[in-house]
């Protein structure tokens, strides 16, 4: 009986030493995960950061800095500006003779569904 008794003991310590066994291979692999997520995301930066860096070179390459377009911008602004402004003052007399032509040659006739009263 007493080896009985034993065994029993020796099953219990095998149960309990595999149920360690089992806990640490559980702890091992929730930190092989949370090392593997973090080195995931350290890589997933790095490559943001990389393809960022690629975009700001291919924009500055392909359309100047913003700065770069607003002064282009203001300066073809101001451009299309001075020239109709150059256009007006010089056809600005013209306009005014021919609106006033118009305005002062009065023809008067009659109006076409006008009936004279016999």
């Amino acid at each position: 009986m007493a080896s009985q008794s034993q065994g029993i003991q020796q099953l219990l310590a095998a149960e309990k030493r595999a149920a360690e066994k089992v806990a640490d291979a559980k702890n091992r692999k929730v930190r092989r995960l949370k090392q593997a997520k973090k080195e995931a995301d350290e890589e997933i930066e790095k490559y943001r950061q990389e393809r960022e860096r690629q975009f700001k070179e291919f924009e500055a390459k392909h359309m100047g800095s913003r700065e770069d377009v607003a002064t282009r911008i203001e300066a073809d602004t101001e451009g299309k500006i001075k020239e109709m402004k150059e256009q007006i003052s010089a056809n600005k007399e013209h306009v005014i003779t021919k609106i006033l032509e118009l305005v002062y040659d009065i023809k008067p006739e009659l109006h076409k569904n006008f009936k004279a009263i016999k």
